[in-house]
């Protein structure tokens, strides 16, 4: 049962990192083990600050086509 989790788990954050969703919870990781005293962004600002990295803010597209 636990390799199943494992792998379903695995598989859901290929989809998503697939379709441009990013993983708030490899990013809290990551901020934890290498930047333990600074703070991070919360779930809403993260994927804000990764919508207006990817198209752009202000209504300008940050790309080509």
């Amino acid at each position: 049962m636990r390799d199943y989790r494992s792998y379903s788990s695995f598989l859901a954050r290929a989809a998503r990192l697939m379709v441009g969703l990013p993983d708030y919870d490899l990013y809290v990781l990551h901020r934890r083990i290498h930047h333990p005293n600074e703070p991070f962004m919360t779930r809403e600002e993260f994927f804000r600050e990764r919508q207006e990295s990817r198209y752009g803010g202000h209504g300008k597209m940050n790309r080509c086509c």
